[in-house]
């Protein structure tokens, strides 16, 4: 049996952690710039705010209900997922952190389904006194499973933040409510796919044939047809690694200064390169972008270039040092650069990647450093050591203007109490 932990809002209760005031109000979380809304309260849901909304769509609601608004603030969210695992670790020997709310626990050296339940319910008290987030579990035989039992534990009241799949019985009557667009794994596509054979449950799917399952979506497909029907068969750290990874931003008023575009797409290119190298790889390939908004009267010149390096790399300064060349030899003067960008692209494993005879550069020695340089900002913080040419401190090119503190990440912002 496995167990889903599965933060209830977790942006917002991020939030609302330092802000106790806040609870039971509406409350929203946007992406950058502030342009759309990427958390929604409880309250919010209610009243029928959708996620991905544009902010300035909902402006009278706001005024109306009162809905408080926060910038992402992801160094906070980022630390307090961090408390949360750590606190998890301590019930199983087998901790998956799928995303940075979501963990699978092995639930193997519980015997009894009673255990299961008492044993989770005392992770939700723990992690709701030491860190202050409410989280709901959702158990059974698989992953996928899971994910349906911890829905009904989060949407319905009577599970007190804790459901069950333990029997043929409940499995069935989960599914037969549970709608095919909401199971794990079913996107877009591949629901309109089944709602054309008149599949509109997640039992109307796992009573068809595995036939049909296998012939009409493939084996992604009919692993989860088979995770539904109770046989574990999604390994979460066995999902592939991503092959590609893109990190641009838009920025809040145009950019018309070189060396603050270049300072913004470094740490652009920095960021994607850390993503490269948590996952173990390198890329082969970066396509580098900046451009004018598109709603311009008329086309601008644009910068973009896709990079390939004869030896592949996540080497921070490698890859900074090509997009540097990019953006000086296509820089136009006057152009109001709106948005820019990398992606990296033709992505490895760096266990596997050849050697190349003729390499000029001492990749022993960029790797040490770079090796170094990760450890200290992993133990120091974020940009503990960085490179000369990221923002300067309090450069600000995006619209942040409702960012609350660094409470838990920043000595200069932690709360501070009037006696």
């Amino acid at each position: 049996m496995f167990a889903l932990a599965d933060c209830n809002n977790f942006f917002v209760s991020c939030e609302r952690v330092f802000r106790p005031d806040l609870r039971d109000k509406p409350v929203v979380v946007l992406s950058g710039n502030d342009g759309c809304v990427v958390a929604r309260s409880n309250e919010v849901k209610r009243l029928g705010i959708k996620m991905g909304v544009p902010f300035y769509q909902i402006q009278n609601e706001v005024k109306k209900y009162g809905i408080v608004h926060f910038s992402s603030n992801f160094a906070l969210y980022g630390d307090l997922s961090s408390r949360i695992m750590r606190i998890l670790s301590r019930y199983t020997s087998d901790l998956q952190q799928y995303s940075i709310d979501e963990a699978f626990l092995d639930l193997s050296h519980l015997t009894t389904s009673d255990d299961m339940l008492s044993t989770c319910r005392t992770i939700r008290a723990d992690i709701l006194r030491g860190v202050g987030v409410p989280l709901s579990f959702g158990i059974a035989p698989t992953k996928t499973l899971c994910k349906v039992a911890a829905d009904y534990a989060k949407h319905y009241e009577g599970y007190h933040g804790v459901s069950i799949i333990d029997t043929d019985a409940k499995r069935r009557k989960a599914l037969s409510a549970y709608p095919i667009g909401e199971v794990w794994g079913i996107g877009r596509q591949t629901r309109q796919k089944l709602e054309k054979s008149g599949i509109r449950t997640a039992l109307d799917f796992a009573e068809h044939s595995e036939v049909f399952a296998r012939n009409l979506l493939g084996k992604t497909g009919w692993e989860t047809w088979r995770e539904l029907n109770g046989d574990p068969c999604i390994i979460t750290r066995e999902l592939p690694m991503k092959q590609s990874i893109t990190y641009s931003r838009t920025f809040a008023h145009p950019v018309t200064d070189r060396a603050l575009l270049e300072q913004a797409m470094c740490e652009f290119c920095a960021n994607a390169a850390l993503k490269l190298r948590k996952q173990q790889s390198v890329c082969r390939q970066m396509i580098v972008f900046a451009h004018a908004s598109r709603f311009n009267d008329e086309p601008l010149p644009a910068i973009t270039e896709t990079v390939t390096f004869a030896q592949p790399t996540s080497n921070t300064q490698e890859l900074i040092e090509r997009l540097l060349y990019v953006v000086r030899s296509q820089w136009c003067e006057g152009v109001p650069y709106k948005r820019a960008g990398v992606i990296l692209m033709g992505i490895e494993s760096a266990a596997a990647r050849q050697q190349q005879l003729f390499d000029n550069r001492d990749r022993d020695r960029d790797n040490r450093l770079q090796r170094a340089i990760d450890s200290v900002n992993a133990h120091y913080g974020r940009n503990t050591i960085r490179q000369a040419v990221y923002l300067p401190a309090g450069e600000k090119l995006f619209e942040v203007g409702r960012k609350s503190p660094a409470y838990t990440t920043n000595l200069r912002e932690i709360i501070t109490l009037k006696a």
